[in-house]
């Protein structure tokens, strides 16, 4: 086959993946997530029956990571049942799922089950196991580390699974670099200031504030923004002067004395 004719067939393949790729994107349902930027690069709000990665940006993260995976779980599904995989070691790396700061995302404890498993390879088969039953919501997977058995084929069964149930699968990455899945969305997710809540507020502490980064959208643009959590609404909006959380940096040798004067003036 001569060269042209090999550009010529690549060219048809690339118009053939980008419209298989829009009337997909016109097919799946959505959640919005009630951020107007965020749900117009998403088309409308979150793909359900689909799988999308969430990435702890450092081990540091995963608190941050953790409660944008339920906020995506109540704006997915608030009122079927989720659940959760967890590798055996995650409550030793990261504490146990807090039912009370679930629940503050607006999910009912009573609807959700744990699963614990003894190996990636468990953990796999049970979110595969469990995308295939209808009457679930929503499924969370917990993977911490570089995974080698999640890849490409895990994913794509993953993925299968979720289409023909029509359940949204949640993969929550944990001290892990991206590598190819089949994705619709993945998202790097920080910690983001949170101010105090107003003297007149029940909690002394402000709302959720998340710095997310949207890194791979199928069917829309990128984008990055800091959102935050309404508790009573139970969806995500712009926050107000969003400021991102500085990282610490344990190493740096404290000021000479002339240059912290100076940093003070």
């Amino acid at each position: 086959m001569t060269s042209a004719r090999l550009s010529t067939l690549a060219h048809l393949r690339g118009d053939i993946e980008r419209i298989e790729s829009q009337s997909e994107a016109r097919l799946l349902p959505r959640a919005a997530l009630g951020h107007a930027e965020a749900d117009a690069a998403l088309q409308g709000g979150l793909a359900l029956g689909a799988i999308h990665e969430v990435f702890a940006d450092e081990g540091r993260q995963v608190a941050a990571a953790t409660g944008f995976i339920a906020g995506l779980a109540r704006r997915v599904s608030p009122r079927r049942p989720l659940l959760w995989v967890r590798q055996d070691f995650a409550e030793l790396e990261s504490g146990a799922l807090s039912l009370r700061g679930l629940g503050e995302f607006g999910l009912d404890p009573r609807l959700l089950v744990t699963v614990r498993a003894a190996d990636l390879e468990s953990a796999l088969r049970s979110a595969a196991d469990a995308l295939a039953c209808d009457a679930l919501g929503c499924v969370v997977l917990e993977i911490w580390g570089e995974a080698k058995p999640f890849d490409l084929v895990a994913s794509r069964k993953l993925t299968l699974a979720a289409r023909g149930s029509g359940v949204t699968a949640l993969v929550l990455r944990v001290a892990a670099t991206p590598t190819a899945s089949t994705a619709e969305t993945r998202w790097i997710v920080r910690a983001a200031h949170s101010p105090p809540a107003g003297r007149w507020q029940p909690a002394p502490w402000g709302a959720p504030r998340l710095d997310t980064e949207l890194v791979r959208n199928r069917h829309g643009p990128n984008g990055r923004w800091i959102i935050e959590w309404n508790c009573d609404a139970c969806v995500f909006h712009d926050a107000a002067d969003p400021q991102p959380v500085a990282a610490a940096i344990a190493d740096r040798p404290p000021a000479p004395p002339a240059l912290a004067q100076r940093r003070a003036g």
